[in-house]
């Protein structure tokens, strides 16, 4: 990785990154996607097997999960947090802690259209597709499937109004 990307970066070898895309400090990209033009903010975490799409912006201090799939032209607020596991345990039947083979059986995809912007603090449980255009309101729990162009706001979230 060049140094344009910041000594406080960590950034893997397998991570895809488009044309003209802008990271801050303190931030943990691997095994994912981000599409050109998309800046990402500090202390954020993109994990492997997700994607970030064209003209996105990423707030800081935001989680996107393994099986994140995030649309072009949208905005992720402040500490957002996307979940990929409903029913996350720490340890296993045998009293081990978890393992990836342990959890493969409940993970779940999460799929943002285009032009979504999710609000800081919101939490996207795991599963939920967000459609075109979405836009979800700050400290949201969004538990469902959004339709297009839809404000869904509140915890758990609900519709608001259509736009």
């Amino acid at each position: 990785m060049t140094d344009s990307f910041g000594q406080f970066n960590c950034v893997s070898d397998d991570v895809k990154l488009g044309k003209n895309v802008r990271l801050a400090k303190f931030i943990n990209l691997y095994g994912c996607n981000i599409g050109d033009n998309t800046k990402i903010g500090a202390f954020v975490e993109v994990q492997k097997n997700a994607d970030v799409g064209k003209n996105c912006k990423i707030s800081s201090h935001t989680f996107i999960c393994e099986g994140v799939s995030i649309g072009d032209n949208c905005f992720i607020g402040h500490s957002v947090v996307f979940i990929n596991d409903n029913h996350p345990r720490s340890v296993n039947a045998d009293g081990e802690l978890e393992s990836e083979a342990d959890w493969e059986d409940r993970f779940v995809s999460t799929k943002l259209g285009n032009n979504v912007s999710i609000g800081s603090n919101a939490t996207i449980l795991g599963g939920v597709s967000l459609g075109d255009g979405v836009v979800i309101g700050a400290g949201s729990v969004v538990t469902k499937d959004v339709p297009p162009k839809q404000v869904w706001v509140g915890n758990p979230a609900k519709f608001l109004k259509n736009i």
